[in-house]
């Protein structure tokens, strides 16, 4: 999404930066299309439990980026949740990869994207937190 579409929007959602909310979105996309191509790139039986992490990364990136795109949805303990779990899975989809990088290229370019992508939703959360420590009865 083009930083001019994201201004459009009201995003009135008290403790995210709508800046780096973009940069993790565009983290998120590229994470998706790269575990989409690594996975329909490895077919072959030893690298199976890679395109399926692959796939499975390429969903929650999908889904976390539509997420963040629902400012009038937002929920910052689920966001929080979210976003943990993305970078959880962008990890792991890394680790896979790189478990494989020696006989491909396609999944050491993934295992960069997927650090990358959890790389951004960690900074995400990060300057999330502040705002979470405002918020009544919220968990430090």
């Amino acid at each position: 999404m083009k930083p001019e579409m994201m201004n459009m929007f009201s995003m009135e959602m008290e403790g995210m930066d709508v800046k780096m909310m973009q940069e993790c979105m565009e983290a998120c996309s590229a994470a998706e299309q790269a575990c989409t191509m690594c996975a329909d790139a490895s077919s072959g039986d030893q690298m199976a439990r890679m395109a399926s992490m692959c796939m499975t990364n390429a969903d929650m990136c999908n889904t976390m980026m539509r997420m963040m795109m629902r400012s009038m949805g937002h929920d910052m303990g689920s966001m929080m949740a979210m976003l943990e779990a993305c970078m959880m899975m962008n990890k792991a989809c890394a680790d896979a990869c790189m478990a494989n990088a020696e006989m491909s290229d396609h999944a050491k370019m993934c295992a960069q994207v997927c650090m990358d992508c959890a790389n951004a939703c960690e900074a995400m959360m990060t300057s999330m937190k502040p705002s979470m420590a405002e918020m009544p009865g919220a968990m430090p």
